[in-house]
Parts: structure tokens; sequence; C-alpha cells
């Protein structure tokens, strides 16, 4: 921090030279406390979205998990049900959410395609119930035809504006990496390293996640940029009175993957072992279970849209308040006055009072608008903002000012830009947000 101050007063001069002596401004903008609805954090819904929840005490949800079986997306060879998905799409957009995506290939019935099991694809009846059917991960024709569907779907998605994350699914029920519950086995470790990969090779821009029970194939997506999820926060003994998810396996399960810093560069998920509130009718201890999913990094935790209980609702609104990103402007300085083709030297010390950073870039902007005029002109800053991890962030900054911007007094906005929309895409820790987005926090002269 005093490095940055430090830096700031050398770059002064050049500020005054630019602006012809011009005096600087100093804005502290007033924080807010209230919960922030923005994208890829927050509660979750599963095939259900925010209008679904109805007068059920639960926070608004920013992300919808949908999970399909492979039969249901591809029910003969090349033709995927994109229509289906792109409504799936649409829905999200107009309800806020974006959307947590799962292939998987197996539960109960087969779940792989009949064509591509007369193709060639090979499996085995479960040993405690032959009427179901798990396939053989490491056959050629079913690695082949499963290939062929990922790639395919990241050649529609890879990267879509209301893509969350894609799930690194596929193998065991409901595609959560185990064969809990069926007599099989699971696929060794080759295998599991050659269905991660061909996530991997097609899906570039949408952060990928994988269940943290993968083994030592979670240690390998890790290793190549990839998230995690768990599917049973909360457990504290639900399963076994000398076993449960939170004391002995999470933990554990990162420690072996080498895992632990997975979440600066990628999203951790959660799903609730059962409800919060079947968590409160056990006693179990909710701030033990917040703190912990806190302590890894959690950006999303789906609830399956059930009432939380009224007495821990205030814990859940901070619980809420904490998760993924929380950005604030602290303090900006800018010079009173700039000129027509010259640059604007700017310092910013924000904070990201979250736990985890965001995973898709929303660049920091200026907005000059001409007041008497209305005249408006964004300008963009450079800043990568997925590389804000939780603390204090402090940037020094030259922007261009266009040579045909009018001389004339005009309001300064900030915002964090969706490239998709071309609007400002995340609400801030701040009060001054305007009815279009922007945060107007201060004035300057052109001249």
């Amino acid at each position: 921090m005093f490095e940055s101050i430090r830096m700031f007063f050398i770059l002064l001069p050049l500020v005054l030279l630019s602006c012809g002596g011009t005096r600087m401004v100093t804005v502290t903008p007033a924080g807010l406390d209230s919960t922030l609805r923005n994208p890829g954090r927050g509660f979750a819904t599963t095939h259900q979205y925010n209008s679904d929840i109805g007068d059920r005490l639960h926070p608004p949800s920013t992300v919808v998990q949908f999970r399909w079986y492979w039969n249901q997306l591809e029910p003969e060879e090349g033709k995927i049900r994109f229509g289906m998905i792109d409504s799936v799409l649409t829905r999200c957009r107009a309800e806020g959410q974006k959307l947590d995506f799962r292939v998987m290939c197996q539960n109960g019935t087969p779940r792989v395609p009949l064509w591509v099991r007369e193709a060639g694809a090979r499996g085995m009846p479960y040993r405690d119930n032959p009427d179901n059917w798990q396939p053989y991960y490491d056959d050629p024709v079913f690695l082949q035809k499963h290939e062929n569907l990922i790639r395919a779907l990241a050649s529609h998605y890879d990267g879509h504006p209301d893509m969350n994350n894609f799930d690194i699914g596929t193998v065991g029920r409901w595609g959560e990496w185990h064969t809990g519950g069926t007599g099989m086995e699971m696929p060794d470790d080759s295998t599991r390293r050659t269905i991660i990969n061909q996530y991997l090779r097609y899906w570039e821009k949408t952060p990928l996640i994988m269940l943290i029970g993968g083994g030592e194939g979670l240690r390998y997506a890790v290793a190549n940029g990839a998230g995690w999820r768990a599917d049973c926060l909360g457990d504290m003994g639900g399963f076994n009175d000398d076993w449960n998810h939170m004391e002995d396996f999470y933990q554990q399960a990162l420690d072996e993957a080498d895992a632990n810093d997975a979440w600066k560069t990628a999203p951790v998920v959660f799903e609730t072992c059962w409800t919060i509130r079947y968590w409160f009718e056990q006693g179990w201890d909710l701030d033990f279970i917040l703190s912990e999913a806190l302590r890894w990094h959690a950006s999303v935790l789906n609830n399956a849209t059930e009432s939380v209980p009224e007495q821990w609702w205030p814990a859940i609104v901070e619980f809420e308040k904490k998760m993924g990103y929380r950005f604030a402007l602290r303090r900006m300085v800018h010079p009173s006055g700039v000129r027509p083709g010259g640059m604007m030297l700017v310092e910013m010390e924000w904070e990201n009072a979250g736990v985890a950073p965001i995973y898709r870039n929303y660049p920091l902007t200026f907005r000059l608008l001409n007041k008497r005029t209305g005249e408006a002109v964004n300008l963009d800053a450079d800043v990568d903002i997925t590389g804000w991890l939780p603390g204090a962030t402090v940037l020094q900054l030259t922007v261009p000012i266009p040579e045909t911007l009018g001389t004339d007094t005009y309001g300064l906005g900030v915002g964090l830009l969706d490239t998709f929309t071309q609007k400002p895409g995340i609400k801030l820790a701040n009060e001054g947000l305007g009815a279009d987005g922007w945060y107007w926090l201060s004035e300057i002269e052109v001249r």
C-alpha cells in the first residue's frame, strides 16, 4: 500500500503538467452493506429458476444447474438438442441467472444413447440390480462418441455469456465420479484422465469444475485449470455417526489432490447435503458449516430452493454477502480537468470483501457524461479484474481522452462492463448507483 502511494506521488507532477496545473480530486465513495445479486456467485437452483422460488424464505439465485443424461441431449447421432439448451439459456438471461451444465451417462437404466450401444459401446448390468447398466468408460467406441459430444457442445457454448461453468461430469452415477450402490468399479486413472482431457481440450473460455471425490482425476483437472465442486456441504453425520463430509473428507481430499489453491483461478461450487432446513432439524452447527464453506472459498451454493429456517435467516444473509466476490471502491483520485487528446491519470483503491475472485472479466471502465448535451463516452481502463483476490487492490491508471471530446463539464462514472451487453454488469458495495447501471462518483472538466 505504501509503495502504491509513493508511486502515485511520482505520477502527480505528470498529472499537473498534462492538465495545466489542475488540482487533484479525492473521492471516497460511501459503502453499502446490503446483499448484491451478481453473476457467478451466490445461491443456485436446480432445474428451477428464480421465479419458481415463490414466497419461500430463500436468497435470490444467480446460477441455475441443469444436469442432462446423454440420451436426452443426443437421441440420434449428431442431432444434439441445441434448441432445448438454447431455451434454457434464454430463460436464464430473463431470470438473471447463468447456467451450470453437466452431462451424465449413468444412473439406473441405460443413459448412454441406444445408437452408441448399437455402434458397439459395451457396458455391464449392475451386480445388485441387473435391470440397471453402466458403460465401460474405457471402451473406444464410447470414448470417441463421447468426445464428439463434448466437442460439439463446446463449439456452441464455450464462452457463451449466459454460461457460468461446465461440469466435468460423465463418469459415475449422475456424473458424480462415484459408483456407490451399484457394486461396480470406477474406471482406472488412465481412463479418467482421457475423459477429463476431452473437456480440457475443447472448453477453453467457460470455467470447468470437477467433483471433489474424483481422486487422482481431480488432481489432474485442477493442475490444468479446473475448479471443484462438492455435493454434500453440511453433512455432520447424516450417513454415519463416526464419519462425515465436513470433518473427515473435504479437506483431506483437497490436500490429496493439491487443490487448496484452485479457487484462485476457477470456481468452488457446493450443494447442500439434504437442505439447510435439514441441518436445522438435526441441530448441526451452522456457524461451523458456513465458516468452513468460506474457508474453502465458496462462490456458489445450491440449496435446492428449499426455505431457510427463519431463525437462521440473518446468518444465511451474512454468509451470502461473503460468498464469491464483493467489490467496493474505497478511494479514487483523479484530476479536476483533462484536455482532449490528453491523459487522465487515476489512482484507485478497491477492496474485494468476498472470499474468491471473479472468474469472467468485466473490464473496468470509466464513463464521461456531458450534463448539458447528454454526450457520453466510455474509457476502457485496460484492467483485468479476474486477478482481484480477496483484500485490497491499488491501481495507477493512465487513460487516454479522445481528441474529439468537446470541452465542457462531465459527470465521471465507473462501471465493470459486461462485454456482451456493453453495459455495467456488476453491482458494487457502494452507494451512487445510477438507473443506467453506472456509479456516478465525481465530475471532471474537459478544457
